[in-house]
């Protein structure tokens, strides 16, 4: 199989879990996914730029599936879909460029 092809399939699996259940949002990734890959068509298999045109689908695919989390408003609250591909962390995964700290009022959350 080929990798465009290869790449083509698992972004059209990403975006089933990331969407599944809510069919109008999943017909309508499925169709920017197809029109992403007519508009790159023409592009030579030997071409330097489809390297970067697939890797670029790989990241949004992977994106899909692990930072993708749907919510349905049930009453008064919202029923999050999280599923096993979800990225799961704390606030102290979040990392800010060159190792800064988060300051609100010049105080970090932990000096609270």
């Amino acid at each position: 199989m080929s990798a465009t092809l290869r790449t083509y399939r698992h972004l059209l699996r990403a975006a089933q879990v990331a969407f599944h259940g809510d069919i109008p949002v999943l017909n309508a990734a499925r169709q920017r996914i197809r029109d992403g890959f007519r508009e790159k068509a023409s592009i030579s298999p030997s071409d330097p730029a489809i390297e970067s045109a697939l890797k670029h689908a790989e990241e949004v695919a992977q994106f899909l599936k692990t930072n993708v989390v749907q919510g349905k408003k049930e009453g008064d609250v919202y029923r999050l879909r999280i599923h096993k591909d979800i990225e799961r962390g704390d606030n102290d995964t979040i990392k800010m460029p060159g190792g800064k700290t988060v300051r609100i009022d010049g105080r970090k959350c932990s000096d609270a």
